[in-house]
């Protein structure tokens, strides 16, 4: 209990850091919170003193009572206007603070995170758990001037008859011993609800986006059974929090009922044995359901920071670098290299099963042009996530300017290279905003130049909106070689050193990379250019080739060199030549 205090605590404290530029809102809340709960005081014995006046026949008192009521009944509804508008406001303000952040630290998580983890994990977190945790600090201050306000009305009822008050606390204790037994169930169903909810999460990610190759397939029923047996399960955790709310809530209201009809027996002796007088036992008659709610909001509180803990302990997960390992860069800055780097000794694998990269070593001179070339899964796009550090070498270093690359700032790696993959991702903006997010300055004459050299700038003049066209997630509009070519003429606007092409013409037809091949070879002695060929005939011309097998080097040289001299390489051309 006291290890969970503390740690509520300590997520109180993270927290409040988000939260603090909208303190104003904060205290609002509080005051409005202490009138509304003013008025609900007030209100009941306004109610009480219109039904003596009623029963007494006090007609004139009674329209002024009534009046009264009307008024206080309207400062409420203003009151809670108010409260609705700035809760709303605060919300959504803090709301999107957290969940800029979140992202933001999501994107320090080490890639080999992001490659074991679901998705729906992250995107989770991202969406359900910020609301829990901003809706906390509106609704707390609301819910403890509750409860004082009712405690009071406790007070009150103590002095006015020790006896109602000695039965208010046993009804009470009843009533709370079964929210302790209800909450303790109900947050060891949430915890599994909420490892199933990650789940669902990522698999319905999946279903949209896959949603093209799963037509294709014709795999509808069997993606949807998949899909359908984990909501059935997540539905079924649901079901039993539920079930669990309705078993006590049907306990409790049943215990409620009957200590009303208690409460009118236990009155009415009082009255007459003249232990109690009539009009305070209608005070205390309206008091009832305020003293029974008492409960309600301490359970409310208790569930309230509960859910706020759980929410924030899964946020700050990825925040604090708790659970999910964040990339680390050095902190030495180059704001320009000049492109020369060197692997000595590297090996790498992404698991302990399987070594990927083994004790390989080459050295690229700047503005040279190089091509890794080998069979699939040999390495050589491994190569590559290495240089741009999207992952860490098991052993061994990596200089760019001899300078190790761990030492480096994340600026001064990925600023200074750009990789042009396979499939790279292209975002659900028009092409005008996928090419600005690597150069938010760009001019038109820059953004023009570069899908000209990128072998792209015609395509888009047919289209209806031209630059501005939509290209849908994933640029799921273009084909995969106008998708290759857009990222080709994104790399081309960020003007890096150091240009990697991950088989990035493997998806184009014979004329368009001719095309592409000229504009590589148009930029030959201004950049290092590292090629991943899966066509020989593409990289005949570069500088050098590196000959990778099963992740080790097996040979280099320009392309008549490995032909003459290497029999596997000479294979592997004769092969593509047939």
């Amino acid at each position: 209990m006291e290890d969970n205090l503390k740690n509520i605590l300590i997520n109180f404290k993270k927290t409040w850091i988000f939260v603090k530029e909208d303190k104003k809102y904060i205290i609002l809340f509080l005051i409005f919170s202490l009138i509304l709960c003013g008025i609900s005081v007030i209100t009941p014995l306004l109610s009480a003193k219109m039904l003596l006046y009623l029963t007494d026949g006090m007609f004139k008192e009674l329209l002024t009572i009534t009046i009264i009521v009307l008024i206080v009944e309207l400062i409420r509804n203003i009151f809670n206007f108010l409260y609705n508008i700035l809760f709303h406001k605060y919300t959504l303000k803090a709301t999107s603070r957290i969940q800029v952040h979140i992202a933001k630290e999501a994107m320090k998580l080490e890639t080999a995170e992001l490659d074991n983890n679901s998705s729906g994990i992250f995107i989770d977190r991202i969406n359900n758990d910020t609301k829990e945790i901003v809706n906390v600090f509106s609704n707390l201050g609301d819910g403890l001037i509750d409860v004082i306000s009712n405690i009071g009305v406790l007070i009150a009822i103590y002095f006015i008859n020790k006896i109602m008050f000695a039965y208010f606390l046993l009804i009470l204790l009843i009533i709370f011993i079964l929210e302790h037994i209800r909450m303790k169930k109900y947050f060891e169903l949430d915890k599994e609800r909420r490892k199933l909810s990650e789940k669902n999460t990522g698999l319905v990610s999946e279903l949209i986006r896959g949603s093209r190759d799963i037509k294709s397939l014709n795999i509808e029923n069997n993606f949807l059974k998949k899909a359908e047996k984990k909501l059935v399960e997540s539905n079924n955790e649901n079901y039993k929090m539920m079930k669990v709310n309705a078993k006590y809530t049907f306990l409790t209201g049943s215990i409620q009922d009957f200590s009303n009809l208690f409460l009118i027996m236990l009155g009415t002796y009082l009255c007459l044995k003249n232990y109690l007088s009539i009009a305070n036992f209608v005070i205390i008659y309206m008091y009832k359901d305020r003293l029974l709610e008492l409960l309600s909001y301490c359970s409310y509180l208790i569930e309230l920071t509960k859910k706020f803990n759980v929410a924030a302990t899964r946020v700050f997960e990825i925040i604090d670098d708790e659970k999910f390992k964040k990339e680390i860069f050095g902190n030495k800055i180059l704001d320009k290299i000049n492109g020369d780097f060197e692997f000595r000794d590297v090996s790498f694998s992404y698991n302990e099963d399987k070594v990927v990269l083994k004790n390989i070593n080459f050295k690229i001179h700047a503005n040279e042009t190089v091509a890794f070339v080998g069979k699939s899964g040999s390495g050589k796009s491994t190569i590559f996530s290495l240089l741009n550090r999207l992952y860490s070498i098991d052993s061994g270093e990596i200089l760019i300017d001899n300078i190790n690359i761990n030492d480096l700032t994340k600026d001064s790696i990925r600023n200074n290279m750009s990789i042009i993959t396979q499939n790279p991702y292209i975002f659900n903006f028009s092409i005008r905003d996928n090419l600005k997010l690597v150069k938010d300055d760009m001019t038109d004459e820059e953004m023009v130049e570069a899908c000209k050299l990128a072998c792209l700038h015609d395509f888009i003049m047919t289209l209806k909106d031209g630059y501005d066209t939509i290209v849908g997630e994933g640029g799921i509009t273009l084909s995969g070689g106008q998708r290759q070519r857009l990222a080709i003429a994104r790399a081309l606007l960020k003007k890096t050193e150091i240009i990697l092409f991950d088989e990035a013409t493997s998806a184009l037809d014979n004329e368009t990379q001719a095309s592409i091949q000229k504009a590589i070879n148009n930029m030959k002695g201004e950049y290092t250019i590292l090629i991943i060929a899966h066509r020989l005939s593409t990289v005949i011309d570069s500088d050098r080739i590196i000959l990778i097998d099963d992740g080790k080097i097996l040979d280099e040289g320009t392309h008549d060199e490995l032909i003459k001299n290497n029999e596997f390489y000479k294979k592997l051309y004769e092969k593509e030549l047939v």
